[in-house]
């Protein structure tokens, strides 16, 4: 398999690109390649590339880009709001939503929440894996924790926040999609789940759906995944093909 790389970089056919020394350090000492193996290269804002090693040392690597293989697309405009779990939870969940295409991910600090730190690069690092790994373009935002009450009392109200409530009325997450529309975020509560005072208030808010996920209790991060699932099956990017393997001919 051909290795896939996100740069921030400008990208385009006949550049050359620098690659940071841990890319560099990747391709040399666990890939094993040399000058001349083929890469891919991405970004939101240029799309994806064929490209090759032009040169690799010790910490360093330059890249030749070729053809544009896919054009920069539209992302489904989805957040994912969540209470920080404990490490290996929370590095599966930034893993397997930025495979489930959410956009942005912001932590919040709720009355409940255990964890009391985040190792934000940790998380970004996760990201960026993960979206090499699945063949998106983009690489999701990762906020700093807020509190909850500074994350709803600066929310623009045009997205609406589906709240999944482990608690009192909450309509099921499939039938409260056919009454909104994007832009759309989830909002999961800690272990334990939301203080029911926490509960009350967004109850109260405009912008705000409470939604269900079944019958069943569910783990923070388990929930956050299904309730991703759903909505880009129900109202998200799952209508559209996955993209051609074939590369098309770059008009540039």
């Amino acid at each position: 398999m051909i290795p896939r790389l996100h740069v921030p970089a400008d990208l385009g056919r006949g550049l050359v690109v620098g690659l940071s020394p841990g890319q560099a350090h990747y391709l040399r000492n666990v890939l094993r390649l040399d000058a001349g193996a083929a890469l891919r290269l991405f970004n939101a804002r240029d799309g994806e590339f064929e490209a090759r090693i032009d040169g690799i040392g010790k910490g360093w690597a330059s890249v030749a880009v070729g053809e544009r293989r896919r054009a920069p697309e539209p992302a489904f405009d989805l957040w994912l709001i969540f209470a920080p779990v404990k490490r290996a939870r929370l590095d599966y969940l930034v893993e397997k939503a930025t495979e489930l295409g959410v956009v942005a991910l912001q932590p919040v600090w709720t009355r409940r929440t255990i964890v009391e730190r985040v190792n934000l690069d940790r998380l970004a690092a996760n990201a960026v894996e993960a979206a090499e790994q699945s063949e998106r373009l983009s690489v999701p935002r990762i906020g700093e924790p807020l509190p909850l009450e500074r994350l709803l009392r600066e929310w623009q109200p045009e997205r609406r926040l589906l709240v999944c409530a482990e608690n009192g009325p909450a309509a099921p997450l499939a039938a409260a999609l056919s009454t909104v529309s994007p832009p759309l975020a989830v909002l999961v509560g800690p272990e334990g789940g939301f203080d029911e005072t926490e509960l009350d208030a967004l109850r109260e808010l405009p912008f705000v759906t409470a939604v269900g996920l079944g019958p069943r209790v569910l783990r923070a991060d388990t929930a956050a995944l299904a309730a991703l699932a759903v909505v880009q099956a129900v109202a998200g990017d799952w209508v559209r093909p996955r993209h051609s393997q074939r590369p098309p001919r770059d008009s540039e």
